[in-house]
């Protein structure tokens, strides 16, 4: 994926949505991060600064690398400092981190560099946590959603498609990527269940923050929108996400 920069970049489109519609992620994976009590902090391809904020409101100095400018300024109305530029290309000048910490964005990252680059600009026993939210939807809300999808968007049913809750779960890739460098610890997998409910517009202002749902033709995803407004209304006017959140928590040996 890292390889479709139209749909990396494309979330700048409507920063300001994305800020307002996505998740942000529990408490716990903070808690757990903090443990260590890290200084200084990096967010890699920090958006709107969901992550950032987080690690700022807990007393860290927190630094932001976004390669597109439109998110980059949404972080720093929150008060996140961004540096403008992809991960692999980032001038990190010297500096060092005791913190890595991506949200929801690896995957866009050459699979090849990522962990080498977070190592070096890790201090010997500083942490690299990657995480995503992955949601889910009950039996009801899911045939409802799927009914849209089938006649409106197909091909997001065959894809991994984030809001309908089939991208996969194997995290393995990225575990192997970490420890081919050779430079951490063995990886932690760690899995935080909450759940979220969400209004009939809440929900559909969160699609248009989906790279795959962005992609579609305006006639088509307006009229899948519709659709998928229609079905909430028939389950009651709100549905329940099921969230899961996947933490690889890797320690950088000494």
């Amino acid at each position: 994926m890292h390889e479709n920069r139209g749909r990396a970049e494309s979330f700048g489109v409507d920063a300001e949505r994305y800020d307002r519609a996505r998740p942000s992620y529990p408490a716990a994976i903070v808690d757990e991060l903090l443990a260590s009590k890290p200084g200084r902090v990096l967010d890699v391809g920090c958006g709107t600064g969901k992550v950032a904020r987080l690690f700022l409101a807990r007393g860290c100095e927190v630094l932001g690398v976004e390669p597109d400018s439109r998110m980059a300024g949404v972080a720093r109305s929150h008060g996140i400092l961004v540096e403008v530029a992809t991960f692999e290309l980032w001038n990190p000048a010297h500096r060092m981190f005791d913190l890595v910490v991506c949200g929801q964005a690896w995957h866009w990252i050459d699979p090849s560099l990522g962990a080498q680059r977070a190592a070096s600009v890790l201090k010997p026993g500083g942490r690299l946590a990657i995480f995503w939210n992955r949601g889910g939807h009950d039996v009801p809300t899911q045939a409802a959603l799927n009914e849209a999808y089938v006649r409106f968007a197909p091909a997001l049913v065959a894809k991994e498609s984030v809001p309908l809750g089939n991208e996969p779960s194997d995290r393995s890739d990225n575990i192997a990527a970490i420890a081919a460098t050779h430079l951490f610890a063995p990886c932690q997998l760690r899995t935080y269940g909450w759940t979220q409910q969400y209004s009939r517009d809440g929900w559909l202002d969160q699609l248009g923050t989906h790279s795959d749902h962005i992609a579609l033709e305006p006639q088509q995803r307006a009229a899948l929108l519709d659709a998928v407004g229609t079905a909430i209304d028939r389950l009651g006017g709100s549905i329940t996400v099921h969230y899961e959140t996947q933490l690889i928590n890797a320690r950088r040996t000494e």
